[in-house]
């Protein structure tokens, strides 16, 4: 009887375990889900950014080109301002061109470019920028 009962107790005991391994590997399999819907949100997050950002930079362009256009028809035709009515109509025209064709990927690649080619300049800037935005968020102590 008292073996019957060692039995018993040891088949409940291995139950328990294999109950809780598979409890376990339940909760790992809903934790690897719950991260790959994290993982599929973030990216859906990421690709709708991104879709907006390039219509924004589009639109952008587009409202450049129609701004230099409207420059062009009712700004001076003649002289000192005509020559510089054409030339920022014109500069209106190829930025606005550059943002609707280009785009954002467009921009980081010319500017990642830009920074290979002449990096003391790059860094220099970076310096600056970096010294213009501490003289600003610090408060002056007189």
């Amino acid at each position: 009887m008292a073996t019957t009962t060692n039995r018993n107790d040891k088949n409940s005991k291995n139950e328990g375990s294999e109950n809780q391994g598979n409890q376990g590997t339940s909760l790992m399999d809903q934790a690897r889900s719950a991260a790959e819907n994290v993982k599929d949100k973030a990216k859906q997050a990421g690709e709708f950014v991104r879709d907006r950002t390039e219509s924004a930079m589009s639109s952008a362009g587009k409202g450049m080109e129609n701004l230099a256009s409207t420059i062009r028809d009712k700004g001076p035709q003649e002289g000192i301002l005509g020559r510089a009515t054409s030339g920022v109509a014109g500069a209106l025209d190829t930025t606005g061109h550059y943002l609707d064709e280009k785009g954002i990927q467009g921009m980081v690649g010319d500017l990642t470019s830009l920074i290979k080619n002449n990096p003391v300049p790059a860094v220099l800037i970076g310096i600056g920028i970096g010294f213009m935005l501490a003289r600003l968020t610090t408060s002056s102590r007189s």
